[in-house]
């Protein structure tokens, strides 16, 4: 296999022939990049037949499923992807378009590896894949650091007795799957919002499989985003849930983004919950069920899965530990965890609830539960018996790829510098730096501040939380961004407070 190039000039034979592959997207646990810029189709060969050869170095089964989002430019990818796979000698399992954990799904439903071609939240003309070989664990820093060598050092090896066969079906098995014998006994409106990406194809069926009255917001398919990029964490599309919710008298809204494992919510009030605090509410219902369980979250979460007094009253552990998908998934592996939540509304949900994979799908029905368990409150009842805590949208300042870790590490050592020396944040003793992910400082009331390098887009990620007020949230935010601004690679906010 020859080594992929960096770049290769657009409209030359080289585009046509040669592999082009930008090194940095290769990520911590999955892999992006701009199409056709940073990736060719012949570099996408190279990357199937790179993650082949990692199957047979690694010792695991030859044989993968291997899916697409619902993007223009996905199957064509996809293809190119199970070429090289198919060199490499690998059976290859193309279970068609699907929500990322429908993949996921299919390495227990078909006892194999997954690689799932999608760009997830991100914009068209983004595209990528994740990727796991032991369920439900994806690639991880280490494993993805060896395909990086693999694919760049042109280590691929040729093998034969590869296959593609096609796989039909999987979709009707999962969506099963997701529904068992539930079925609400309380009526129930809800907002099914797609933003007109993959879940489209998923969403409005499986909430009216378990007995929802279904208000359906962008659930067209169409691949050109006509009204915006489906992403449950940005504030457009939550405003949009909201005025659904308004118009439409509905209990609840929920929201999916591009590859279906994220989900935003909105309650029937029409304010959107962060997903740190749905995941709150959920431990709060799964709590009498589970006594002594244990919830990872991830660092850009609220403090209160360790501070709720509901929580505490079941004996319920609380772990912080590295933003991510496959940083969730294993830590939730790792302690035999029953859940994991990331405030991006990414939700692991494990034995006996889910499989320990992150579903937005799974969490709308798992919602609905809840709210079926609870007949005499709304959502906005579960959201208002919480602790009120003030926190900030996740906020990502430009910072390029190359660079961001290099700034982290710099602000790191500041922030733990401050916090050894018992310094202040907007008027609260600094208490502790968590550095699990970035620096998470935690002040002395429970509010905190973190910043971290995003692990897919040229950017930091801020999160600040209060648990007394607006003011001081904004306070905890102005200090915290004053200290970054010691950096001038870090630029302008995606959005602001």
């Amino acid at each position: 296999m020859p080594k992929p190039l960096p770049a290769v000039a657009a409209n030359t034979w080289d585009e046509l022939r040669e592999p082009m592959i930008v090194p940095t997207g290769f990520r911590e646990y999955d892999a992006r990049w701009r199409f056709p810029e940073e990736i060719n189709l012949p570099g996408m060969t190279a990357l199937g037949l790179g993650l082949g050869t990692q199957m047979h170095e690694a010792g695991v089964p030859p044989r993968i499923a291997v899916g697409n989002d619902y993007r223009s430019y996905s199957l064509s990818i996809k293809n190119a992807l199970m070429l090289g796979l198919m060199q490499a000698g690998i059976e290859v399992l193309d279970i068609g378009p699907a929500v990322s954990p429908m993949a996921y799904f299919a390495q227990f439903h078909l006892d194999a590896a997954v690689a799932m071609v999608t760009a997830s939240h991100n914009p068209n003309g983004w595209t990528g894949v994740k990727m796991g070989f032991h369920r439900p664990l994806t690639h991880g820093p280490d494993e993805m650091a060896r395909l990086k060598a693999i694919v760049l050092n042109g280590e691929g090896v040729e093998r034969p007795g590869g296959s593609i066969k096609r796989v039909d079906g999987v979709r009707e098995v999962y969506l099963d799957d997701l529904v068992g014998d539930f079925k609400l006994s309380r009526p129930l409106k809800v907002v099914c919002a797609c933003g007109n990406g993959t879940a489209s194809h998923f969403g409005p069926e499986l909430l009216a499989r378990i007995g929802a009255e279904v208000v359906p917001l962008h659930c067209e398919l169409d691949y050109t985003f006509p009204h915006y990029n489906p992403n449950p964490e940005a504030m457009e599309m939550l405003h949009d849930m909201s005025r659904a919710v308004k118009e439409s008298g509905a209990d609840i809204a929920l929201g999916f983004d591009g590859d279906g494992d994220r989900c935003g919510v909105v309650d029937d009030e029409g304010d959107e919950i962060f997903a740190d605090k749905v995941g709150v509410i959920l431990a709060r219902d799964l709590a009498p069920m589970h006594p002594g369980a244990t919830f990872v979250a991830d660092v850009k979460s609220t403090g209160l899965f360790a501070s709720d007094p509901v929580l505490k009253a079941h004996g319920i552990k609380a772990d912080y530990w590295k933003t991510g998908h496959s940083h969730m998934k294993r830590r939730v592996k790792e302690l035999g965890a029953l859940a994991g939540f990331e405030k991006s509304g990414h939700y692991f949900l494990a034995e006996p609830i889910g499989r320990g994979y992150d579903c937005g799908m799974r969490v709308a029905v798992e919602i609905c539960k809840a709210l079926d368990r609870n007949p005499d409150k709304s959502m906005s009842d579960l959201k208002h018996a919480l602790p009120k805590t003030w926190s900030t949208p996740t906020m990502s300042p430009f910072c390029p790829d190359g660079e961001k870790y290099g700034v982290i590490d710099r602000l790191a050592a500041k922030l733990t510098a401050m916090a050894d020396a018992g310094e202040t944040l907007a008027g609260r003793k600094i208490v502790e730096a968590i550095t699990v992910n970035g620096a998470r400082l935690m002040l002395d009331n429970g509010a905190w501040g973190l910043v971290r390098a995003s692990s897919n887009t040229p950017n930091l990620v801020v999160v600040c939380e209060s648990p007394e007020s607006e003011a001081e949230m904004r306070a905890i935010f102005e200090d915290l961004d004053a200290i970054i601004r010691t950096e001038p690679s870090v630029g302008e906010y995606d959005q602001k407070i």
